[in-house]
C-alpha cells in the first residue's frame, strides 16, 4: 500500500517516497539500548570489571606461590566470568523490550520484526567479540606482568585456532541466552533458566552418566555444555564435533527458532 488516509483530513498521505529504515541504523539503535539504561550500563561495566578482577587474583596467586602459567592460562580463567554475565546481556537485549513495554514503540517505528531481531543478534555477537577482545588485552597485560614479577619465562602459547574457539564459545553463550529470552520474553525467568542450564543441568547429566549405564552413552549427545569443553584448548575431534552439533541443535538451534517465531507472532501489549 502506497498511501493511507489520515482521519479527518479527507485526503491520502503519500508515503511511497519514504525510504525504509537502514539496517545499520537499527543496529546502532539496538547497540545504544545496551548502555542507555543504568542496569545495562552497569552490567557491561561489571562484565569487564569481573574479568579484570579474576585475572588480577590469578596473577597474585601464581606469583605468590611461584606457579608456572602461560598466556592461555590467563585467558582461560576469564571464561567463567564472561560466560556468566555475557548471556545475561543477550537476554536483556530482547526481554527489556517486553519488560519495559518499549516493544510497541520499537515495532511501530520498525514493523519489520525480522530485521529488528536480526539487529539485536548482530549487536549480541558484536558484544561477545568485544568481550573477547577485552579479555585478550587483559591477558596480555597480566602475562607481561607475570614475566616481570616471577622468575619463570613468559609463554605466549595462544594459537589462532584457540582464539577462534574462545570466540565461538562466547558467541554460543550469548546466543543461548538470547534463545531463552525469545522463548520466555521475561528477564528474570530467562536468567533463571540460563543459570539452571549452565550450572544445574551439567551436574544432573554427570550424575546420571555415573549412575546409569545407558545414559553414559547418551550424555555426550545431549549435554551441550560438556560438548563445548574441547573448545577450550581447541582439541575438537570428529566425534567431538558430532556431539557438539547434535546437542547444539537441541539446546540452541531449536529454542532459538521457536523463540524467534514466537517474537514474530507475539501480540504487543
Amino acid at each position: 500500500m502506497n498511501s493511507t488516509v489520515a482521519p479527518g483530513l479527507g485526503h491520502a498521505l503519500d508515503i511511497s517516497g519514504t525510504s525504509p529504515t537502514p539496517f545499520s541504523r537499527l543496529v546502532r539503535t539496538e547497540l545504544r539500548k545496551t548502555w542507555d539504561t543504568r542496569a545495562g550500563l552497569w552490567l557491561l561495566i561489571a562484565t569487564a570489571a569481573l574479568t579484570g578482577v579474576v585475572m588480577v587474583i590469578q596473577l597474585a596467586v601464581v606469583v605468590a606461590q611461584d606457579l608456572t602459567v602461560s598466556y592461555n592460562d590467563f585467558l582461560t580463567s576469564t571464561n567463567f566470568s564472561i560466560a556468566l554475565l555475557l548471556p545475561v546481556i543477550g537476554i536483556l537485549l530482547l526481554t527489556s523490550e517486553w519488560s519495559q513495554r518499549t516493544a510497541m514503540v520499537t515495532f511501530s517505528l520498525e514493523p519489520r520484526r525480522p530485521l529488528v531481531i536480526l539487529a539485536k543478534l548482530v549487536v549480541g555477537i558484536g558484544l561477545a567479540v568485544a568481550a573477547v577482545a577485552i579479555a585478550l588485552v587483559l591477558a596480555t597485560i597480566c602475562n607481561a606482568l607475570y614475566g616481570l614479577l616471577s622468575d619463570f619465562p613468559v609463554v605466549w602459547d595462544l594459537s589462532v585456532l584457540q582464539t577462534l574457539a574462545f570466540v565461538l564459545m562466547q558467541i554460543i553463550g550469548m546466543l543461548t541466552g538470547f534463545a531463552f529470552a525469545a522463548l520466555l520474553l521475561n528477564s528474570p525467568a530467562a536468567i533463571v533458566l540460563y543459570m539452571v542450564y549452565s550450572f544445574v543441568l551439567p551436574g544432573i547429566f554427570g550424575l546420571g552418566a555415573a549412575l546409569i549405564g545407558w545414559f553414559e552413552d547418551l550424555q555426550p549427545w545431549i549435554d551441550f555444555s560438556d560438548a563445548q569443553t574441547p573448545l577450550i584448548d581447541a582439541s575438537m575431534s570428529g566425534e567431538d564435533w558430532a556431539h557438539f552439533a547434535v546437542s547444539g541443535v537441541i539446546w540452541l538451534v531449536i529454542p532459538l527458532a521457536i523463540g524467534v517465531l514466537r517474537v514474530l507472532r507475539a501480540e504487543v501489549k
